[in-house]
């Protein structure tokens, strides 16, 4: 396998690769190296953040106001550092196609909670089911505790239907808008009435307010509940040509090319086999078309665990990720509402590009960055005062300069420039490589990391 595709598979499965890991690698068929990909993605390592503080919590507790906002107030920090928990486990995976899937799947099915609890059981549910069954990813998705209040259908009554989770749920989550009628809306609505859960996250259907009344939805009539809605879901092709047309966008290419979305469809549609189909892309030749290498914009999640991949890094002062997450434009556990975040292009702007430039030097320097501050952004980061009110601040990183040197140490700044920069470059740029090829490799490193063509993968 060629050295630039063990490269792009792994900017697309993962957030990157070392020269070592690259070696052990090129001697290997793709299927071979896919195969091998898929083996260590096999186990799930759940999240864990110590929620011990709602074991306790009773009944006469949630009535007391002032309980209620302390624990409140405790459950919103506890979800603040499980952003930084979700963001070391990107930054250092072990199971790193099952890792990044979840982050895929995070953006499928948006969901934000208060609740660190119900948070967690989502985070994991993803993991769990990122490369299983889609149908059995949607079920399971619709009785999550988090996605129950994000969505209303806690609100969701026999005799008050709340159309809100199941109007997504065919828009957002599984047929894309156009593909169904406001009447499917209603009547799937009234199968997901009494879906519920109770403090400590699990499911539970209240039956008074189930409506067990018949149904007409797609044609099709019976005295369906979730599920059934669901199963007759998948029996739309349309599914799993919506679902195959969002992977192939986040995994290959943000130009749709429909012969390849049909393609993946006819794959899918069979069993939403999520493993199969991810191997079927992986292991094409038209994944490692060169059209598709280096023509993705890396989010800025990605481009933090890319930065971290080739030089390791970590945050003196923690929370400071959460600063640096928003001016990228994505705080993990924050989407900005139900669609989620636009990708490709929607990720770069006046403000987030000046900062992606600088974000090298800025983490791998100790350098100082200026940014505005936003109100809603408050909250989150209340504890850096004094950098809110000069609206700059040091970023404190402790860099591992030595694992660098370790990892790349047998490879020249050509070698090295190859390995990070993989879409064809303009002339302005190839004066710039000139310019620096001879500086150390550290400095020679952040120059490359702080071009234009390292925001694309």
């Amino acid at each position: 396998m060629k050295n630039k595709h063990i490269l792009h598979l792994y900017n697309r499965i993962g957030f990157g690769i070392l020269p070592n890991e690259v070696e052990k690698l090129n001697s290997k068929t793709p299927t071979e190296v896919v195969n091998t990909l898929f083996e260590s993605s096999e186990t799930i390592t759940p999240l864990y953040i110590d929620t011990n503080f709602l074991n306790s919590v009773s009944l006469k507790a949630l009535k007391n106001k002032s309980k209620r906002q302390e624990l409140m107030k405790m459950s919103r920090k506890k979800v603040r550092e499980l952003n930084l928990i979700w963001m070391d486990r990107l930054a250092n995976p072990k199971e790193v196609l099952r890792e990044k899937m979840t982050l895929f799947w995070a953006n499928h099915f948006v969901c934000e909670d208060k609740n660190v609890l119900h948070v967690l059981q989502y985070n994991n549910t993803l993991r769990k089911h990122a490369l299983g069954n889609f149908g059995d990813f949607v079920k399971a998705i619709s009785k999550e505790a988090a996605m129950l209040k994000y969505l209303n259908n806690k609100q969701n009554r026999k005799n008050s239907p709340n159309e809100n989770f199941a109007r997504e749920l065919l828009e957002l989550f599984t047929l894309g808008q156009g593909n169904y009628s406001e009447k499917d809306i209603q009547e799937s609505a009234r199968a997901f009435t009494g879906y519920n859960h109770r403090f400590n996250g699990d499911f539970i259907l209240r039956r008074r307010q189930h409506d067990y009344g018949e149904k007409e939805f797609f044609d099709q009539v019976g005295s369906f509940d979730g599920n059934d809605i669901i199963d007759i879901i998948l029996q739309q092709k349309q599914c799993a040509r919506f679902i195959c047309q969002k992977m192939y966008t986040y995994f290959v290419n943000d130009k749709i090319k429909p012969d390849r979305i049909e393609e993946m469809t006819s794959i899918f549609f069979k069993d939403y086999n999520i493993e199969k189909l991810m191997k079927y892309v992986l292991t094409s030749d038209w994944f490692y078309d060169e059209e598709n290498i280096g023509a993705k914009i890396k989010s800025p999640i990605e481009l933090l665990a890319t930065i971290h991949k080739t030089v390791p890094f970590s945050f003196q002062r923690p929370k400071q990720q959460l600063l640096i997450q928003k001016l990228l434009g994505q705080i993990l556990l924050f989407p900005p509402n139900v669609a989620g975040w636009k990708t490709g292009k929607g990720w770069i702007d006046s403000n987030t590009m000046v900062t992606r430039l600088r974000l090298a030097s800025v983490l791998l320097n100790n350098a100082e960055i200026s940014y505005s501050e936003k109100d809603d952004f408050k909250a989150i980061v209340n504890s850096i005062k004094k950098e809110k009110r000069r609206k700059r601040a040091f970023i404190k990183t402790e860099t591992n300069w030595q694992k660098f040197n370790e990892n790349y140490e047998s490879i020249s700044n050509e070698e090295l420039f190859e390995s990070l920069i993989l879409c064809p470059i303009t002339s302005g740029t190839k004066e710039i490589i000139n310019q620096y090829k001879d500086l150390p490799k550290k400095d020679f490193c952040i120059q490359l990391m702080s071009l234009p063509e390292y925001q694309l993968c």
